[in-house]
């Protein structure tokens, strides 16, 4: 099975380090868990950056700050930027902070930017004419058809991405194998699919998505324990055992 594109997540919108005291709150310390992510075979990074609260941010200053250290410690990794809003911000901010980065990759959550039809119009026609690439986040089913929606209306085309969360919003925020196939066959006409997994299933859920075709995002914004509930030492070492399971699969 060849190896499917990896993405590392460190950190997140809502976990702080008093749920992992590795878990990367500073941008220093994000950029350092990139690195270490990057050399154990992670092909690009999902970033968040935090406030001094160690709150979730979408400040364009924080962003262009972690984007350019990063670019000087790996300047060939692709580095994704989150315009999620985390339960803080509305999609004028959302559009706000890809007006003022001009980012080359971003994720948006599809029911959070439709939310104001107009400030979605306005987000897709800024990433058309800047060549800013969108991984639509999807939770579920009514998300894809809201992704088919909009690309009838031709907002969205077909070469469309999008990543696949499974188990954010499960009782127990654990995800589970049995709901991947159902949401891939949802899906309409996409280029490309990646899927993250909260809870201790995670790797076993991207291990599935791997078999099926799909690219994988993990860690710590997702899990940061292993299949037994032991907690991962680093976000490294969860991206380590992904790909020698992938390996050994």
């Amino acid at each position: 099975m060849p190896r499917p594109f990896i993405m590392a997540a460190p950190n997140g919108a809502r976990r702080t380090s008093a749920d992992h005291p590795i878990l990367p709150v500073t941008i220093p310390h994000t950029v350092e868990t990139a690195v270490a992510c990057h050399r154990a075979g992670a092909d690009a990074l999902h970033l968040h950056v935090r406030d001094d609260n160690q709150r979730h941010s979408l400040d364009a200053g924080l962003y262009h700050e972690a984007m350019q250290e990063l670019d000087e410690m790996l300047p060939d990794l692709p580095v994704q930027i989150t315009t999620e809003s985390g339960g803080i911000y509305p999609p004028s901010a959302q559009l706000e902070v890809i007006e003022a980065l001009l980012p080359e990759w971003i994720s948006l959550s599809i029911r959070e930017a439709t939310q104001e039809p107009a400030i979605a119009a306005r987000i897709y026609h800024l990433a058309r004419d800047q060549g800013t690439e969108i991984q639509h986040i999807l939770y579920d089913a009514e998300d894809a058809t809201l992704l088919a929606d909009w690309q009838r209306k031709g907002a969205i085309g077909e070469d469309a991405s999008v990543i696949l969360v499974l188990g954010r919003y499960a009782a127990d925020m654990n995800s589970d194998t049995a709901d991947l196939a159902p949401f891939v066959a949802a899906l309409p006409s996409v280029a490309k699919w990646m899927v993250c997994a909260f809870g201790p299933n995670e790797h076993v859920c991207l291990l599935q998505a791997a078999r099926m075709g799909g690219d994988l995002r993990v860690g710590f914004e997702n899990s940061f324990q292993q299949a037994d509930g032991t907690p991962w030492a680093d976000n490294a070492a969860s991206v380590a055992a992904l790909i020698a399971a992938l390996d050994a699969d």
